[in-house]
């Protein structure tokens, strides 16, 4: 018997009145920053789709152990609603899931991908073609099918200005002639007690029987953002703000921080009780795969932070025994000159203080009367050996020193080609951060695994949403929810 839209979203009502656990489908879901988050506020992960085979064996693995059919990849693109629903032991699909979450991948939305889109198809405007933009419809079908009283998509801020289209603009009217009440917002992760300053876009949608506004969380932590994201966050509005739209649009401004709420948490607080990484300087470290199958104990402390506490011990997540993910990359070469950058550098600097010690090692040379001949083959090899090859000019920041007593900057998916974007803090170490040290700054909790090497895992975790964002949302979502669900009467006739 096929129920109507009406009579499902009034059936999945009815169990939440009786008790029962608002039970989430994560789509893109990656390794489950966004299930973690709502995990974590009290819904129910009942499943996801992830087509990345180790992102996916992650999300199973994690939240439903044991069970091989949470941890299969699937192409959104090839999977109808249904037969998920049939795989995973659903139930009916238009009966099955009460929220939808997910964020389309955004490569296709972001600004630094347009030019290598540009090149691969020699189009001007060849970001507008990437099939990857065509992905929220398929998250839109999927609400079609299971009907959620509730959903959330979120993306990057570039997803209102995607080559002169608001996808998230067009996601609200869309939604709203599904029977649903749609806003977005811009969020940043460093203002809810995640250690890293990350910007997202985040829409959220309920069904009209459930409520008729859409309220955001209000930030939790204090930090002014450097320039560099309030000009982003611009050009992201600049379609709003040049009028292009509606005045009735459904964007909402995000909550100004207030300097009497808890500052932000910095990345000291987030990696200072993590074990030091050293073996890379006393050449017990050799160049290949990194696994996860050695586990290095906590260092004994008298006491931790909040944050260092709030990793170890995350309900359902806890670690008390030690971290077999905490492994960085072999980068001989550098070492040296991670320990002679400064708190804020990026690659200029980098590449001024490594012309330095290569002057420094000439005149050294030259002191022993060993100096090689300029521009002789062995000067060309001594400077190679200290000096990066990459031009000062490009990529600015594909370099960076974190600020011990700031958030984070934004980490991002190439942390699994490479780690220069976030380079330890402390120069005793000389390092990039370790896989651990990446999901410590996503709020990953020290108990969540990631399957796969090395390379896997640090993607995973720069495509992930960072859970604690994810939680405040959820949380916000789950007591609108819960507010609508006594109203029974009421319900019922704005349903009919």
């Amino acid at each position: 018997m096929t129920i109507t839209a009406e009579q499902a979203v009034l059936g999945k009502i009815a169990r939440l009145r009786h008790g029962g656990t608002p039970r989430v489908l994560d789509l893109f879901a990656g390794c489950g920053g966004l299930s973690l988050g709502f995990h974590a506020a009290g819904f129910a992960i009942a499943g996801a789709v992830e087509f990345d085979k180790d992102a996916a064996a992650s999300h199973g693995a994690n939240f439903h152990p044991g069970d091989q059919r949470h941890a299969q990849a699937r192409d959104i693109t090839k999977l109808p609603p249904e037969e998920l629903a049939a795989e995973l032991g659903l139930g009916p699909v238009g009966s099955a899931i009460d929220v939808i979450v997910g964020g389309p991948p955004c490569q296709a939305f972001a600004r630094v991908g347009r030019s290598k889109l540009r090149e691969i198809d020699a189009h001007p405007e060849a970001f507008k073609h990437d099939a990857r933009a065509r992905l929220y419809l398929e998250y839109l079908h999927y609400v079609e099918a299971f009907r959620p009283l509730a959903l959330l998509m979120e993306n990057v801020p570039d997803i209102l200005n995607h080559g002169g289209q608001n996808v998230a603009e067009e996601t609200c009217e869309v939604l709203r002639e599904k029977g649903y009440v749609a806003r977005y917002t811009l969020l940043n992760s460093s203002h809810f007690g995640v250690p890293q300053m990350r910007e997202r876009m985040i829409l959220v949608a309920y069904r009209h029987e459930i409520a008729d506004d859409v309220a955001f969380p209000e930030p939790t932590h204090h930090m002014d953002l450097p320039s560099g994201y309030a000009s982003s966050r611009q050009v992201a509005l600049k379609l709003l703000r040049g009028g292009l739209l509606n005045a009735a649009h459904c964007y909402t401004a995000p909550r100004e921080t207030r300097e009497h709420l808890a500052p932000a948490v910095t990345a000291r607080e987030a990696l200072s009780d993590l074990p030091p990484i050293t073996a890379h300087l006393d050449g017990t470290m050799t160049r290949g795969a990194r696994r996860f199958d050695t586990r290095v104990p906590y260092p004994k402390r008298r006491s931790l932070g909040e944050y260092a506490t709030l990793m170890r011990s995350w309900p359902g997540f806890e670690n008390a025994e030690g971290l077999s993910d905490h492994v960085i990359r072999y980068l001989p070469r550098d070492w040296k000159l991670f320990a002679r950058m400064n708190p804020g550098d990026q690659y200029p600097e980098a590449h001024a203080h490594a012309v330095s010690m290569f002057e420094e090692e000439i005149l050294r040379l030259a002191a022993a009367g060993k100096a090689p001949r300029r521009n002789s083959r062995a000067w060309a090899d001594l400077r190679a050996s200290i000096v990066p090859p990459y031009d000062v000019s490009k990529f600015p920041n594909k370099w960076r020193k974190m600020e011990p007593d700031l958030p984070a900057r934004t980490l991002m998916a190439h942390l699994g080609k490479d780690s220069y974007s976030h380079i330890h803090y402390d120069s005793d170490q000389r390092r990039t951060i370790s896989v651990r040290e990446a999901a410590r700054l996503q709020s990953f909790p020290d108990g969540f695994v990631f399957r796969g090497t090395m390379n896997p895992a640090f993607r995973q975790i720069g495509n992930a949403v960072p859970p604690l964002l994810a939680k405040v949302v959820a949380t916000r979502m789950l007591t609108t929810l819960r507010a609508a669900v006594p109203g029974g009467a009421d319900v019922v006739s704005r349903a009919g």
